[in-house]
């Protein structure tokens, strides 16, 4: 059950930030949840992306150890 989880927070991460790199890479001026950082665009993208890894690399790490216990 606790893999399940996981993997949910770490969909929802992935495609709250990944909708959010796109976004950002379309329109510069608009930062969305991220646009308190200072620095403009450049630290606003590198929050995004790394965020987005973070969710996809959660995502597979609780989806391997899922199924190390027999789940799919």
């Amino acid at each position: 059950m606790k893999y399940d989880v996981l993997q949910v927070l770490g969909m929802l991460v992935l495609a709250v930030f990944g909708q959010g790199l796109v976004r950002l890479l379309l329109d510069h001026g608009h930062r969305g949840l991220l646009g308190w950082l200072p620095g403009g665009f450049a630290p606003a993208l590198v929050a995004h992306a790394a965020l987005s890894a973070a969710g996809l690399l959660l995502t597979g790490w609780a989806y391997r150890h899922a199924r190390v216990l027999g789940r799919r």
